[in-house]
């Protein structure tokens, strides 16, 4: 059971508490999430002792969170240290025995220094281990500094720790592995979003794939009628290969042969026209089948100006095959 699996809810003011800003605290109703506060009004509240005892010690959380706020990470939220010792405190408040004659400030303090370290403990991935040997690596590497003067490189940390570089390495990528950030922590000023890598792409990318796009559609347009039937039909139109069978007067096996056909050509033209690599000899370049693709790889060239290849919003190709037919 952690605090996370609660909430806290305000039942009535706090006596003589109205002017304070920093503890504005009633008394405290600890459910589960998801708890239906109407349909359950039995759930079990402190009583006036243990309600006596969370105000008697309130304090003693920000003392608490206070005293280890100053040895984490910046991204660990003080409010949730805040949380954490409070219901370190409810805990204590209820397990409490004064026959023990021990103070209970004191026994509070031992539960929300637990509660926090617990927290602590659940944010951090590394194991241990990792953190035992990122702790004798720290302190290598403050014996050298005050012994020379100057931060020393991974050799000179191997070495001052007993070891190779290659496992002082793996120690580092341990505890990179181990941290997790609260982004929000990460900037005073704008938002996160100012600091995160930006997955748009580059001016040159965006005119790039605008010319692949632009060759696509000209490869698409300059296919045979049939060949492009089926492209536009299977592709574009999202009809079933059975139906567009139906508008060719051929089996479905036949429309699967010609739509590789027409993939097969229209990767041919891009690389044609986009890939510096040539493509390879044909085995007869006067041949029939060679003159057929010399004059397509021509029509797609020919299919648009290397302007209108860069338009943002170029012409749709029902648009192009209406004017062209």
């Amino acid at each position: 059971m952690t605090h996370r699996d609660y909430r806290v809810y305000v039942l009535s003011p706090p006596t003589g508490a109205e002017g304070s800003t920093l503890w504005r605290i009633p008394p405290l109703r600890v459910v589960p999430h998801g708890w239906d506060m109407a349909q359950h009004p039995t759930t079990p509240v402190p009583t006036n002792d243990e309600d006596a005892l969370i105000r008697s010690a309130l304090p003693l959380v920000q003392y608490g969170v206070a005293e280890i706020v100053s040895r984490v990470p910046r991204h660990v939220s003080r409010d949730d240290l805040v949380s954490a010792a409070m219901f370190g405190l409810a805990q204590a408040a209820r397990s409490y025995d004064p026959a023990r004659g021990i103070a209970f400030d004191k026994f509070a303090m031992i539960r929300i220094r637990g509660a926090l370290l617990d927290e602590l403990r659940s944010r951090d991935w590394a194991s241990r281990g990792v953190r035992s040997a990122a702790r004798r690596m720290e302190a290598a590497n403050e014996t050298f500094i005050a012994r020379n003067g100057r931060t020393p490189d991974l050799t000179e940390t191997a070495k001052e720790m007993g070891t190779d570089v290659t496992r002082v390495q793996a120690i580092i990528d341990d505890v990179h592995r181990g941290t997790v950030l609260n982004y929000e922590a990460l900037v005073t000023d704008g938002s996160i979003g100012d600091i995160l890598p930006d997955d748009s792409p580059t001016p040159l990318e965006e005119l790039l794939g605008r010319e692949r796009r632009a060759y696509l559609m000209d490869a698409i347009v300059a296919l045979p009628d049939r060949l492009r039937h089926v492209v536009i039909g299977y592709f574009f139109e999202e009809r079933p290969m059975q139906e567009i069978a139906t508008d060719l007067g051929v089996s479905e096996s036949r429309i699967s042969q010609m739509r590789g056909e027409a993939l097969t050509l229209i990767q041919a033209a891009l690389t044609a026209h986009l890939d510096p690599t040539p493509l390879p000899t044909e085995p007869r370049p006067t041949g029939r089948l060679a003159r057929k693709k010399a004059a397509y790889y021509a029509a797609v060239a020919n299919g648009s100006t290397p302007t209108s290849r860069l338009d943002a919003t170029p012409t749709p190709i029902t648009t192009r095959l209406a004017a062209t037919a």
